[in-house]
């Protein structure tokens, strides 16, 4: 009777994109192993002009965005990034520059700083120099050293943020360290999530659960001791869980990203859906797209969901987990995510993590993030994953 009911209900109209991302661009100068971007991102094309970002700006914020993040690839690469800072600021945005650091000198700081920049989040990959540039195929670490300093003599909060995997995880206690030292008021442990290039190498990344639970009491330990000088997150990978993450906090619900070409999504990896036609920012306005269209609308409410989702007491909790996942897994977007213990493909999950646990992965040569690969995965999809 319930699925019935729920069948004959229309979902709420959706509330305000609160959180926006704009991804300037996708040209990076490191090559992570582990970026989260597209693998295929080569294909988002022409990038949207200074003109063209300032009117998604405007228009995000007449639908109630509030908080502003400056991401990529690598968004200091844009030379109109001071100007788009500036247009935000005066919108009333909460503005927060996302980077790898490479590009951040004294004097765009200052001009970031006088055009009303918010908040900066600094990636490290490792606590040493050697994991750090072989992790991104550069010599960076030093560079981030300095422009950590950068960040705290302009007064900025700062965000420390370090991907985790197989490579680092020994090494979480020094990364707490280091981000002490260097005066971070927040340090995000954000574990492998395994999409986009993450996924072409989670031989390489995935960690046992026995390497996950001895960092997660190193960084319990220095939460009792370090108290609120640095607030740590330690996000686990949804691999070793039995319930799924609320996924963007629901699909369509508060988060919209705009990639490079305008192309408007409800996560960053929603282009990974087959059949999800995603709209444009250059044919279609903002507000349209966002209540109305119907790749935004795919996955809103609970009438889309299958079971065990649909009859799931945790449904409006969890939303049924992330879409992407569960296409990558099962081939079907609707399906539950995998990571769930109650998905019928929960076993693949299990199975994964368990060739971690006895080296039965097939290690392959780590896939480093660069536009030639991108072009030869766009050329050659790989579907979903076993």
């Amino acid at each position: 009777m319930a699925g019935s009911i729920d069948a004959l209900t229309a979902p709420p109209p959706p509330g305000p994109p609160l959180w926006l991302l704009a991804e300037l661009t996708y040209q990076c100068p490191l090559h992570c192993v582990f970026c989260y971007n597209p693998t295929d991102y080569t294909r988002f094309q022409p990038e949207l002009t200074t003109r063209e970002w300032v009117d998604v700006l405007t228009q995000a914020r007449a639908l109630g965005a509030a908080q502003l993040g400056f991401s990529g690839g690598e968004p200091l690469l844009r030379d109109d990034l001071e100007e788009l800072v500036a247009e935000a600021h005066r919108l009333g945005y909460y503005t927060n520059l996302i980077t790898s650091g490479v590009g951040l000198n004294e004097k765009r700081a200052r001009a970031l700083k006088d055009a009303g920049l918010d908040h900066v989040q600094l990636s490290f990959q490792d606590s040493t120099r050697e994991l750090n540039d072989f992790l991104t195929h550069t010599r960076t670490f030093d560079l981030k050293q300095r422009v950590a300093s950068l960040i705290k003599a302009h007064d900025w909060p700062m965000v420390m943020n370090c991907v985790l995997h197989k490579h680092n995880l020994p090494h979480v206690d020094k990364i707490i360290e280091m981000a002490l030292a260097l005066g971070a008021e927040y340090l995000e442990l954000a574990n492998t999530q395994y999409y986009g290039w993450a996924l072409e190498n989670r031989a390489q990344l995935l960690p046992t659960r026995a390497e996950l639970e001895a960092a997660e009491a190193v960084v319990n330990r220095y939460r009792q001791t370090i108290g609120n000088r640095c607030l740590i997150l330690f996000v686990v990978p949804d691999y070793f869980e039995e319930r799924p993450k609320a996924c963007m906090n629901g699909w369509g619900k508060v988060f919209l990203s705009i990639a490079p070409d305008g192309t408007a999504m409800p996560c960053h990896n929603a282009g990974n859906l087959p059949g999800l036609q995603l709209p444009n920012v250059r044919t279609q306005p903002l507000a349209e797209i966002w209540r109305d269209s119907g790749a935004f609308n795919a996955f809103r409410g609970h009438d889309w969901m299958k079971e065990p989702c649909r009859s799931c007491d945790e449904k409006a909790k969890d939303f049924g987990g992330c879409r992407c996942q569960a296409y990558l897994m099962s081939g079907d977007a609707a399906a539950a995510d995998p990571v769930c213990a109650k998905s019928p493909d929960h076993e693949q999950v299990v199975r994964i993590v368990r060739q971690a646990e006895a080296g039965e992965l097939p290690l392959q040569p780590l896939v480093f993030r660069n536009d030639q690969q991108s072009r030869r995965l766009r050329a050659s999809p790989s579907g979903p994953a076993a």
